[in-house]
């Protein structure tokens, strides 16, 4: 899941609905590129899916390229932006090589997790303060995720690993984003772009097999849909709170469990959606549960 933006002062509030149709809108066609990469992944490494996808976002922001030059250029914390864009790479192609090996609606369930370690590492790695019941809500929803996988009865593979890899190391981007608070949004994602495109050459390259033309467009589709989602999510979160909008988020879950059926033939089992409706439920209620306990323990004047 991507990390949300900070909408406590918005400019101008549009409706509810309109900024849930771009939500909306945003996981239709990012569901879209996971099939396609589900399917492409079977053919091509997901680090060369990554690189083409990154390609195609670094030709489309190649105006804004040049409008920023001079503040790309002077860039003071080039090791921090690196790191950062170092961690979205392995996420992105962890992501990608999950969705290539299991179920779409398994990778997007364990994508829920990401809040939940990312409370963990916030705690010890930007020393923010993590309540008890937190802690309560966040092993609950590991819970979620251990009657999700069935340890017991689905035998531990690369698909897995790499599933739990990605929401590592995108927590880990996300924290690295967080200690470049102060920065231009516009040059955080001008940056990941090129980044991403120029970290993901090498390994891509050795990596490579050969594309054919007739396959050219489904790849190209990976990294138009990716651009078009983003800029999707951006026009959903830009004049709405994201408090609002993070309901709405969870039914990303839907949509890639009905691609997976429609293309893929994969029918969710019921562990698969107790474990996600328990991982789902821990994620939104925890901040509703701290608030009452607060409001409860503070003494009455």
């Amino acid at each position: 899941m991507a990390a949300q933006p900070d909408t406590s002062a918005l400019p101008s509030p549009v409706p509810l609905w309109r900024s849930a149709g771009w939500l909306l809108l945003d996981m239709a066609l990012v569901t879209t590129m996971q099939a396609v990469v589900k399917s492409e992944g079977q053919t091509y490494p997901a680090v060369q899916l990554v690189f083409l996808r990154s390609l195609v976002g670094f030709i489309s922001v190649a105006p804004l390229l040049w409008r920023h030059r001079a503040e790309l250029a002077n860039l003071s914390n080039i090791r921090s932006h690196l790191t950062r864009v170092g961690f979205n790479s392995i996420a992105l192609t962890f992501n990608f090589a999950a969705f290539a090996a299991l179920p779409l609606a398994l990778v997007t369930a364990i994508g829920f997790t990401r809040p939940l370690v990312l409370l963990v590492m916030a705690a010890f790695m930007l020393g923010e303060t993590v309540s008890k019941t937190r802690y309560v809500f966040t092993a609950l929803g590991f819970l979620g995720v251990i009657i999700m996988v069935q340890p017991d009865a689905i035998p531990w593979n690369m698909g897995l690993l790499a599933a739990f890899g990605s929401v590592f190391f995108g927590s880990l981007a996300v924290v690295q984003t967080r200690r470049l608070a102060g920065e231009s949004t516009v040059v955080l994602m001008l940056f990941y772009t090129v980044g991403l495109t120029v970290l993901t050459t090498v390994p891509a390259a050795i990596v490579w097999v050969p594309i054919p033309w007739t396959e050219a467009p489904n790849i190209i589709l990976v990294g138009v849909l990716a651009q078009m989602g983003q800029y999707c999510w951006l026009q959903a979160y830009q004049k709405q709170e994201a408090r609002l909008l993070a309901p709405i988020g969870y039914l990303s879950i839907i949509f890639s469990g009905f691609a997976g059926w429609l293309f893929f033939g994969e029918v969710p089992s019921p562990s698969l959606c107790l474990g996600a409706a328990i991982v789902v439920s821990t994620t939104m209620l925890a901040s509703p549960a701290e608030r009452w306990l607060e409001n409860r323990e503070r003494p009455r004047t």
